[in-house]
């Protein structure tokens, strides 16, 4: 007989996490915002190497390049296991309606030993996306499901 009678009941269980990232430039928040996702994953300040990818994305509109931007990081990071920690953003321009990205992002090998897992990311959303050019510079607000 199930304890109190009960055949199940539902927890609070957060799906998601939320953050936000800021640059003096539109180059820089999308930097911020990389390097904010990869610490979800794990603590970047015990990585370091110089294994490199560059990432060039076309995208339609700026938001949308920011999704591509980090999944492309994510889809690296799982298809390579190459655990990110330092991202260059060369250029951002928009150009006949569309945006393009030309950036490094810089890491080494995932080994699981040697690199603690915090937090694994699903996907990252366009729940709650926020873009924004402040009088202070930009602000990018992301969420990524988990």
């Amino acid at each position: 007989m199930p304890s109190q009678g009960k055949k199940y009941e539902y927890l609070e269980h957060t799906a998601d996490i939320k953050f936000l990232a800021y640059g003096d430039t539109l180059e820089e928040v999308f930097e911020n915002a990389a390097l904010a996702m990869f610490n979800v994953i794990i603590d970047t300040g015990k990585v370091s190497g110089e294994m490199a990818r560059e990432v060039l994305l076309t995208s339609p509109d700026l938001e949308s390049l920011l999704v591509d931007w980090l999944s492309e990081l994510l889809y690296l990071f799982e298809v390579d296991e190459i655990v990110f920690w330092n991202f260059r953003v060369e250029e951002i321009r928009g150009e006949d309606g569309e945006y393009s990205i030309k950036a490094l992002a810089s890491g080494e090998k995932y080994y699981p030993e040697s690199h603690p897992f915090e937090t694994e990311i699903k996907a990252v959303t366009y729940n709650q996306l926020e873009l924004e050019k402040t009088d202070r510079g930009w602000k990018a607000q992301v969420v990524v499901d988990i």
